[in-house]
């Protein structure tokens, strides 16, 4: 039973999975949309609305917040520049949008072996 257990598998070990979600969500803001699979889309989803989220807090905050918030973001992210992105381009964007920061679009299934594909990109305003 699965009882209280969040979060999927996706079929990895654990370190893995946590440089999938990491580099990922790091690709995502890169690019700002990028094309996979729907159970990783959905796995990663509600942690970039997390960090924007965060950026947002710290940008609207002081000094202290703001370092500490960009520290956190650093933590999760795998890039410098990109940690920088996000605090100086993205969370901006979004400073008057009260959640929902991403889209998924389906694609269909994937000629190989029918996975679900869907193209996750950031809603632009």
């Amino acid at each position: 039973m699965r009882h209280r257990v969040a979060g999927s598998r996706l079929g990895r070990s654990s370190g893995h999975r946590k440089a999938l979600r990491r580099s990922m969500i790091t690709e995502l803001f890169r690019h700002e949309r990028i094309k996979t699979t729907r159970a990783k889309a959905s796995a990663i989803r509600g942690a970039a609305e997390k960090l924007i989220t965060l950026s947002k807090r710290g940008n609207a905050a002081g000094d202290a917040k703001l370092i500490h918030a960009r520290r956190l973001a650093a933590g999760r992210l795998n890039d410098p520049e990109i940690v920088k992105k996000l605090f100086d381009e993205i969370a901006p964007r979004y400073a008057e949008r009260p959640g929902g920061y991403t889209r998924m679009l389906k694609l269909g299934q994937r000629s190989g072996d029918a996975a679900e594909m869907v193209l996750l990109e950031l809603v632009e305003e």
